[in-house]
């Protein structure tokens, strides 16, 4: 109390020099009152559940954008406006590189997150002594996760994604591979196979097992919730097996005959395989107590084209509310991790609007989640994996379109830069450049077109539209990663240990701590 009192004298000596227009101006009372706030804070150490968030690719610049897009949504300037959960109340930045990479890769960076060591580019569930690529080189060198630590607990576990289910980042959670490539047989090299390396499809539907087989007495009963794309890594290559929603003339990839979906089904005779919309929205929280839903055959739509599946799927939202009734049946707690893996897919095409619409779909989900669980017994995180090559420059006015042209203070016409031309707020330093798709919601499409780098007379261009793809000066067959810092935002139960700058393998540690996963 001493050093409260200390700073406040001061303070309480000098509020007479301070003009009344400023001392009632809503920037400076909103300071006080939010300072206020933090200083009656108080926070316990303990939590019934966990859920963790993962925007994928969300960096710092794609957070900004999203929250001024988010308010222009809403007929507001966006500068204002916070994401639900910027408005946590701990933040920290976070250090993104793997133990070989300065800009760090998917598989390296969750497994940071879910497991408490960083590994290197490329690799899943496995520390820096593996090789890339060698099946001889896993053993003896796994790494348990959170997942496999709260299912040894007795927790309900989940995994969300709309990307491949077996895609990096939610493979991390279950799965141990020397290369995250290998989502199922047949994108693994005959060595590995005869070496005895699963794919990741085939651990996922193997969890249980394989769990137990690794940890003597344990007995679990295998993940509750696994919802998300690639359907293709379960099913035979054989057009017999196609789902009622494939786009491709054979729609499984894997090659040694096995049908992944059937397996599950036969190991949880009572859980529910759904594959589409009217699937999910048949699932009664109340009486499920497992499901398995594959949406897709590849990657989920991005938010913006989800209209448009074929059989239709469920939103990024509704996915994470259905897992959280269902895990929520277990009165000892569950730990839920939830990836919007499309964020970095839309950078990836040079799409900030794929990106963005993304980025407030996963604002959404984390309302949600807000809205579904009690703060004082549930942890909820919300980081990246890591940043992409996405800035946002110029001198626009406040309020200016953030998907459109540069206007300064002032005026009301583009500014043009030395080359004449106008030029976009938001634009990516490498990538495929330029593409004018009009009204076209499905970023992926960028891939099919010819590269268009540098500069563009973009004078009769909208480029607010959905299908417009930002400039990039690199010339590259896709944008990269970037690696500076992302945040972590954290609300619940331990979450005062999230700030400072802290190395990603500490986002393990405050999920551990908070559920007691080590310590059992």
């Amino acid at each position: 109390m001493c050093g409260l009192l200390t700073l406040s004298l001061p303070l309480l000596a000098n509020a007479s020099a301070l003009p009344e227009h400023q001392t009632s101006n809503p920037w400076y009372t909103d300071g006080q009152a939010q300072l206020a706030s933090k200083l009656a804070r108080t926070q316990s150490d303990n939590a019934k559940n966990v859920i963790l968030f993962v925007g994928d690719g969300m960096g710092i610049s794609t957070l900004t954008a999203a929250r001024i897009l988010q308010g222009q949504m809403n007929g507001q300037p966006g500068e204002e406006g916070y994401l639900s959960f910027e408005t946590f109340p701990y933040t920290a930045l976070v250090k993104t590189y793997n133990v070989d990479a300065q800009t760090p890769d998917s598989a390296g960076t969750m497994t940071a997150m879910i497991s408490g060591l960083k590994t290197d580019v490329g690799v899943i569930g496995i520390d820096e002594d593996v090789e890339r690529g060698s099946c001889a080189s896993v053993s003896g060198n796994e790494v348990m996760t959170a997942i496999e630590l709260a299912e040894i607990k007795g927790l309900s576990t989940g995994v969300v994604s709309t990307a491949r289910i077996t895609h990096a980042t939610p493979a991390a959670t279950y799965a141990k591979s020397a290369d995250r490539n290998w989502e199922d047989v047949s994108d693994m090299p005959q060595d590995a196979i005869d070496g005895g390396c699963e794919d990741i499809a085939s651990q996922l539907v193997n969890f249980k097992a394989n769990l137990e087989m690794r940890i003597a007495g344990a007995h679990v009963d295998g993940t509750e919730v696994a919802f998300g794309g690639g359907r293709r890594h379960f099913l035979p290559k054989d057009p017999t097996f196609n789902s009622a929603d494939a786009v491709s003339s054979t729609e499984g990839d894997r090659t040694d005959g096995r049908d992944l979906t059937a397996e599950w089904q036969a190991s949880y005779p009572s859980g529910s395989y759904v594959m589409d919309q009217a699937g999910f929205d048949a699932i009664d929280p109340a009486s499920t107590d497992r499901v398995l839903g594959l949406f897709n055959e590849s990657h989920m739509q991005y938010e913006a084209d989800r209209d448009n599946d074929v059989a239709g799927e469920p939103s990024l939202t509704e996915m994470t509310s259905k897992a959280i009734d269902i895990l929520d049946n277990n009165d000892s707690g569950y730990l839920l991790v939830v990836e919007s893996g499309r964020i970095d897919h839309g950078h990836h095409a040079g799409s900030a609007y794929a990106a963005l619409t993304d980025t407030i779909e996963l604002a959404e989900a984390v309302q949600a989640a807000m809205d579904a669980t009690d703060p004082d017994d549930t942890l909820i995180l919300v980081t990246a994996d890591h940043s992409h090559v996405f800035t946002i420059a110029g001198y626009p006015k406040r309020g200016n379109p953030i998907l459109g042209k540069v206007v300064a203070v002032g005026q009301t016409e583009p500014t043009l830069a030395s080359d004449g031309m106008p030029y976009t707020t938001l634009g990516y330093t490498n990538g495929r450049g330029f593409a004018d798709l009009g009204d076209e919601t499905n970023a992926d499409l960028r891939y099919d077109l010819a590269d268009q780098n540098g500069r563009m007379d973009l004078s009769g261009v909208d480029t607010t539209t959905p299908g417009f793809h930002q400039e990039a000066v690199i010339p590259l067959s896709s944008e990269t990663h970037a690696g500076e810092d992302i945040s972590l935002h954290a609300m619940g139960p331990g979450a005062h240990k999230a700030h400072g700058v802290i190395e990603q393998s500490q986002v393990f540690h405050l999920i551990e701590q908070a559920l007691g996963l080590v310590q059992q």
